[in-house]
């Protein structure tokens, strides 16, 4: 973020007060630190893309999914071969679409959505962008105030409204907090999700291992000791096949689907572009199954187990609980932190990409007022809490909108040479709007509709006739209007942009200032999350008649090892920090 305002900035001052630059200068203003492809020497290693996507992917959306599979009738098979087809799918698409495309033109999605489609239908990206990105952060706002009202007995908001004026105001302030934090304090932030990580990870496990015996008693069976009797407790008590009010069941195809579009933004419609060009070779988008398979395969069926087992000790059905109540059931006051952190974290990074997105159309404003402006009407939008029904269906409608734009990126990368095409013939042709490129979007988008509201396809499906249809249409259209007779000219270098405003990875040296507390607080750090897993173990191996007792007495303990962590963790990941950038 400092290194965009920096060179923000710069440009501002170049600038003659006597020039009146068009939107469309100003705006690419913006991202002029984005404009060069990456150099070799900037090449980041595979640990950076495999703590980023373990990182990004274990969300406080992970809470909300895992339950809503159960309440919509998941079959054992569904979740467990199902989310393993579609998370594959996934990976594969980062691998073999997004991940290519971005080592060989090592440009962001919006420089090559730029060249390919102009300034208009990059800025309407952009504004779609940035509406999309506030209401994905108003989810995490809405999921982390989901914790927060239990200390003040706020009753669960489960409908798309709210329904307790007092929850309204709580989400009021935490989304002020959220905004202030993504105003003034970003980069601490990020570090501070880094620390979060490894030990979310582990409060999803701990939260679905506490309530075995749980399981197993609802079960009718007396434990869980072999694959074959966890199998049959999750078959009769959480993934039973069956919805709660007799609707029919999600199916093994659209929770497969489900799992594929999930981050159809990022892979298919190329988002992480901006990440992967800086992947020294294509491959490397096989890191992305670290975050699908930690958090949108393990963090899923062990929040479906999770919500299960807090149905149970409180006796209430499970569509009825929200986040933080289930939580709260399973880990005591580390399951409220766990819920908070997670929205708190993943909304502030979204928030800021909403705030960049929107922006790009209005380049004369400053940072702290677009974010402002961004964050009021996601807290706005918190103030519904409509992500505890209707999440699996905007994370649809969400990849949806935005994949036509990865589409026709794609068609004229691969598919214009080999029709004899013109690539960036819009840009040759100096066009303010591709009116191909935005007519086989809106196209695309209309026939999803079409086959939604008529029952065609479930909308989990929709994804592949609409690529299909956005590829086929851009092709077509971009023919005929020309892109097959241009006359390819010279492009002028932009100006190379100083290496220290560029992102890079640097070399860390192995000489530290503080050997012995760095590698204390890294064992101290490590010998807290061990804890963090064998307290619900401790649980999991107690009878039935001692459940209630052992899972009271492990919450406070569990309280410690997280207090733990966060100093212990903190301080090291501060240390490593310091000596990485030296």
């Amino acid at each position: 973020m400092s290194h965009h305002l920096q060179t923000e900035s710069r440009l501002m001052e170049n600038t003659a007060p006597s020039e009146a630059p068009s939107v469309s200068q100003r705006t690419d203003k913006l991202y002029e630190f984005d404009r060069e492809p990456v150099s070799h020497d900037r090449f980041l290693g595979p640990g950076y893309f495999a703590g980023s996507y373990a990182g990004e992917h274990v969300a406080a959306t992970e809470f909300v999914i895992g339950v809503l599979f159960v309440n919509w009738g998941a079959s054992v098979r569904d979740i467990f071969v199902g989310l393993l087809v579609g998370n594959l799918l996934a990976v594969l698409t980062w691998t073999l679409v997004c991940a290519p495309i971005a080592t060989e033109t090592r440009l962001t999605l919006y420089w090559y959505l730029r060249r390919i489609g102009g300034p208009v239908v990059t800025g309407m990206y952009n504004v779609l962008n940035a509406i999309l990105f506030c209401i994905l952060a108003g989810c995490m706002i809405t999921v982390s105030a989901s914790a927060v009202r239990i200390p003040f007995n706020i009753p669960a908001q489960v409908a798309w409204y709210p329904t307790d004026i007092r929850f309204v105001f709580l989400v009021l302030v935490v989304g002020a907090v959220v905004v202030t934090l993504a105003i003034l304090g970003f980069q601490k932030l990020a570090s501070f999700s880094t620390v979060c990580s490894p030990w979310m990870l582990l409060m999803f496990i701990a939260g679905a291992v506490v309530m075995l015996p749980k399981l197993a008693e609802s079960a009718g069976l007396g434990d869980l000791g072999s694959f074959d009797a966890f199998r049959e407790a999750a078959s009769k008590v959480v993934w039973t096949g069956k919805t709660p009010d007799g609707s029919p069941p999600l199916g093994f195809w659209k929770v497969a689907a489900f799992a594929w579009i999930c981050n159809l933004a990022m892979h298919g419609g190329l988002s992480d572009m901006a990440l992967f060009r800086y992947a020294p070779k294509a491959s490397y988008g096989l890191f992305s199954a670290f975050g699908m398979f930690l958090g949108h395969y393990v963090a899923w069926i062990c929040a479906g187990m999770m919500g299960v087992g807090a149905s149970l000790l409180l006796s209430t059905p499970l569509p009825q609980l929200d986040s933080g109540e289930v939580a709260y059931q399973a880990l005591g006051w580390p399951g409220i932190l766990a819920v908070i952190t997670a929205g708190w974290t993943t909304a502030n990074p979204t928030l800021y990409r909403a705030g960049l997105a929107l922006q790009a159309v209005t380049p004369d404003w400053s940072r702290a007022r677009v974010t402002l402006v961004a964050g009021a009407v996601t807290t706005f939008i918190a103030c519904f809490p409509f992500v505890f029904t209707r999440m699996l269906d905007f994370v649809g409608i969400y990849g949806l909108l935005l994949a036509p734009a990865g589409a026709i990126v794609v068609t004229e990368h691969w598919i214009f040479p080999r029709f004899g095409l013109t690539r960036y013939w819009a840009s040759h042709r100096k066009l303010l709007l591709n009116w191909p490129a935005l007519f086989s979007w809106g196209a695309a988008v209309a026939l999803a509709l079409l086959l939604e509201r008529s029952e065609t396809l479930h909308l989990f499906y929709l994804f592949l006739p609409v690529y299909v249809t956005t590829a086929m249409l851009y092709l077509i259209l971009a023919s005929a209007a020309g892109a097959r007779r241009v006359a390819v000219q010279p492009e002028v270098a932009a100006a190379r942009t100083p290496a220290s405003t560029i992102a890079s990875a640097v070399t860390p040296r192995r000489s530290s200032a503080n050997p012995l507390l760095k590698r204390a607080t890294g064992l101290l750090a490590l010998a807290a999350l061990v804890a963090s897993l064998v307290l619900p173990l401790s649980v999991a191996m107690a009878s039935a008649e001692d459940f209630a007792a052992a899972h009271s007495a492990m919450k406070p303990w569990l309280t410690v090892a997280t207090l733990v962590y966060f100093v212990a963790g903190t301080v090291f990941y501060n240390l490593w920090r310091r000596d990485w950038q030296r």
